[in-house]
C-alpha cells in the first residue's frame, strides 16, 4: 500500500510538472527537457559503466545531450546550424579521447557513447521540432505524451483484465496482445476528443489526421519500451535507475518517447504530402 501511495503521489507530480511546463511557455519547456536530457543520458551511462563491462565518459556525455537540446531548441528558432558546432567538436573529442585512454574496451566505449547521444540524447533534441509546429507552441508535444499515458493506461487496464497472449515474452513477460490493442483503443479515442477540443468544425480529415498520430505513438511507443526492457534485461537490472520513487529512473519514464518522437516528426511530413494530394 504503501509502494502504491508513493507511486501515486510521484506520478501525479511528474504529470503536474510536465503537463505545465509545456503549457507555460516554450521557454519552460526547454529548460525542463534540457535537464531530462542531460540526466537520462547521465543515466545511460551509469548503467552501462556499471554493467556492460566498458567506461564511458559520464560528464561530457551528459553535457553534450544538454548542449544537444538547447541547441537544438534555438536552431528551431533561428535557424542556424552554427549552434551545433560545439556539440560535433565534444563528439569528436570522446571519440579521440579513446586513442590516448589505451582502454581494452574502446569499442565498446565507443559504441556506448555514440548510444548515450542517438538512442537518449538525440529523440529528447527532436522533441524541439515538435513544440514549434502545429496550431501553438506545445500542443504535439502534449498530445504526443497524453497519447503514451493512454497507451500505458489502456494496456495495463486491459492486459490485467483479459490479456492472455505474450506480446513479446522474451523481452517483457508481463506485455499482452491484447492490453496493447486495448492500448490503441484508448489513445484513438482519446484522439477523438482532442480533436474536438482543437478544431471548430472539424472534418473527417482532422479526426484522420489525429487518430493516424495516436497510432502512431502506440505503435512506435510500444516498441520503444520492448526496446528498453531489451536493454535492461541484458544488463540484468530492473530500473534504470531510481529517480522516481515507484516509477524506476528517467529512462524507464521516457523510454517510449525515444522511438515515438522520431516516428510522429516522420509521420507529419508524411501527412503534409498525404494531405496536398487527398484533401
Amino acid at each position: 500500500m504503501k509502494n502504491l501511495v508513493i507511486r501515486a503521489v510521484t506520478g501525479a507530480l511528474f504529470v503536474a510538472v510536465l503537463v505545465g511546463s509545456i503549457l507555460y511557455s516554450p521557454l519552460t519547456f526547454g529548460l525542463l527537457f534540457a535537464f531530462i536530457s542531460g540526466l537520462s543520458a547521465w543515466e545511460f551511462a551509469t548503467i552501462v559503466n556499471r554493467r556492460a563491462g566498458v567506461r564511458i565518459n559520464r560528464p561530457i556525455c551528459s553535457m553534450a545531450a544538454t548542449y544537444l537540446f538547447v541547441a537544438a531548441f534555438f536552431s528551431v528558432i533561428y535557424a542556424d546550424a552554427l549552434l551545433f558546432v560545439p556539440y560535433f567538436l565534444v563528439m569528436l573529442y570522446l571519440v579521440i579521447e579513446e586513442l590516448y585512454k589505451k582502454s581494452e574496451t574502446a569499442i565498446g566505449n565507443l559504441a556506448f557513447t555514440m548510444m548515450s547521444q542517438m538512442y537518449v540524447a538525440l529523440p529528447f533534441a527532436l522533441l524541439n521540432i515538435l513544440e514549434f509546429e502545429g496550431l501553438h507552441p506545445g500542443i504535439y508535444v502534449l498530445t504526443l505524451f497524453i497519447f503514451l499515458w493512454c497507451s500505458d493506461t489502456g494496456a495495463y487496464l486491459t492486459g490485467s483484465l483479459i490479456g492472455r497472449h505474450k506480446l513479446f515474452p522474451s523481452v517483457s513477460p508481463g506485455k499482452t496482445w491484447e492490453g496493447s490493442i486495448g492500448g490503441g483503443v484508448l489513445a484513438v479515442a482519446m484522439s477523438v476528443l482532442v480533436c474536438i477540443y482543437l478544431e471548430v468544425g472539424y472534418t473527417f480529415a482532422d479526426v484522420l489526421f489525429w487518430a493516424g498520430m495516436a497510432l502512431t505513438v502506440v505503435i512506435f511507443g510500444t516498441w520503444g519500451d520492448l526496446i528498453e526492457s531489451l536493454i535492461k534485461r541484458r544488463l540484468g537490472i530492473k530500473d534504470s535507475g531510481h529517480a522516481l520513487p515507484g516509477h524506476g529512473g528517467w529512462l524507464d519514464r521516457f523510454d517510449s518517447t525515444l522511438l515515438a518522437t522520431p516516428a510522429v516528426i516522420v509521420y507529419l511530413q508524411l501527412w503534409e504530402s498525404f494531405s496536398r494530394e487527398i484533401f
